[in-house]
């Protein structure tokens, strides 16, 4: 009987043992996973990729341009009796600015008129003589040596006449200038000159400067590769027409957008040898004159239109050792699947893929650091609406050239 006695407290905790797990499932705990079950799919979150179609557009850096500057030098000699302008107003075409001592020019404006009024008289004495003496000389009663020199005479006086006129358009024109007048429209920065100075004509020295600030150009740079780029595609038929394709909109300084939209203008022709860029101008409206030359700026001009464009999250791609853009999909038998990408450009948020996924791929965006290619998952929907709305939204976005790429999976 001693061997019995040595197995009762071996079965007296297997009994204990199978009375708990019995008072566990009465209460309704699940009891304990049996050693050696396969775990469950982790979930991921997708994003199913729809093609749409997509304006694109470039951002550029540019430097604000006046449309006109006008810088103001003396067209005749002589001491600034006034200045009729206040520094940095605004003053209109045809304004008085400056008012050089008109009374030398007026002194010259006299004698010309009185020079003038000899010629007339002179003609009409010489004039009469000449008349005279072609009558006698059919009679033969003056020689005709005698009527070439009244003839000459008559036309001597008309050259005189001719002579004083001119002086007394000339005069007219130096007194005229002797009031210094705004030839454009604009704003007025400081005078160089003060009442009483002596200026002269050709001076090196503007006395002021009147620059128009709306509109307003924009300068732009865009390098020739990218444009070479662009021509290609529209000649291929890659790209459409965008509907607005010479409206451009405008960042300041300070990352705030500009309120007015402008128009591309023209392109240059020519490509600058230095940085091998070619030149856009722009034209904006500037009516808080909030735009002021020399200004740094960003203007996204619009390129075309692309149809059946395949849009990508950009935290869903990663870069490979080589480089080269790398994504994972869910399969049709639910697996990891990974695939190689060809990308454009950015698209906003997104990348621009030309090759790599189709219409339909489920992208895997959320879940990256807990999976392998090979993998079973289960798919469900990306949380994030920005995502899903920046993948399937058939509205227009545009592009940005300095766009950082998408951070490695390994790092989500």
């Amino acid at each position: 009987m001693q061997p019995i006695r040595r197995h009762q407290p071996l079965l007296q905790s297997t009994f204990t043992l199978l009375a708990s797990a019995l008072f566990l499932t009465a209460c309704g705990q699940p009891a304990p996973a049996a050693q050696g079950a396969a775990p469950a799919a982790p979930q991921v979150g997708v994003v199913t990729l729809q093609p749409q179609d997509v304006t694109l557009s470039r951002e550029l850096p540019g430097r604000v341009q006046a449309a006109r500057i006008a810088e103001i030098r003396p067209q005749v000699s002589g001491i600034v009796q006034a200045r009729h302008f206040t520094e940095g107003s605004t003053v209109s075409a045809g304004t008085a600015l400056y008012q050089i001592d008109p009374a030398p020019f007026q002194a010259t404006l006299l004698s010309a008129q009185a020079a003038e009024a000899r010629a007339k008289a002179n003609i009409a004495s010489t004039q009469a003589k000449a008349e005279r003496y072609r009558e006698l000389l059919k009679i033969k009663a003056v020689s005709r040596q005698d009527f070439d020199e009244a003839e000459a005479a008559f036309l001597q006086a008309k050259a005189d006449l001719q002579s004083a006129k001119a002086q007394i358009s000339t005069a007219q024109i130096n007194l005229n200038y002797s009031k210094v007048l705004a030839p454009i429209s604009g704003q007025i920065g400081k005078s160089s000159v003060t009442t009483g100075a002596l200026v002269s004509t050709g001076q090196s020295q503007a006395l002021a400067t009147v620059t128009q600030l709306d509109p307003i150009y924009i300068d732009l740079t865009q390098s020739s590769s990218e444009l070479l780029a662009l021509k290609q595609a529209l000649a291929k038929g890659a790209i459409g027409t965008a509907a607005s394709q010479t409206e451009v909109s405008l960042k300041l300084e300070d990352g705030s957008v500009y309120p007015h939209k402008g128009t591309l203008q023209f392109t240059e022709v020519t490509v600058n040898p230095d940085t091998g860029s070619v030149t856009l101008r722009a034209s904006f409206p500037n009516p808080d004159q909030l735009l002021l030359p020399g200004m740094y700026v960003r203007a996204t001009v619009q390129e075309g239109q692309q149809a059946n464009a395949m849009l990508v999250p950009q935290r869903g791609v990663s870069r490979n050792a080589k480089g080269e853009a790398t994504a994972l999909v869910v399969s049709k038998d639910g697996k990891v699947e990974p695939r190689l990408l060809q990308t454009n450009r950015t698209v906003g948020s997104n990348w621009l893929v030309t090759a790599g996924l189709q219409a339909g791929d489920q992208l895997i965006v959320e879940g990256l650091q807990k999976i392998r290619p090979g993998a079973v998952v289960q798919a469900v929907p990306a949380t994030s609406t920005e995502v899903s709305s920046s993948a399937v939204s058939s509205s227009a976005v545009t592009a940005s050239k300095g766009s950082a790429p998408a951070a490695p999976a390994a790092a989500r």
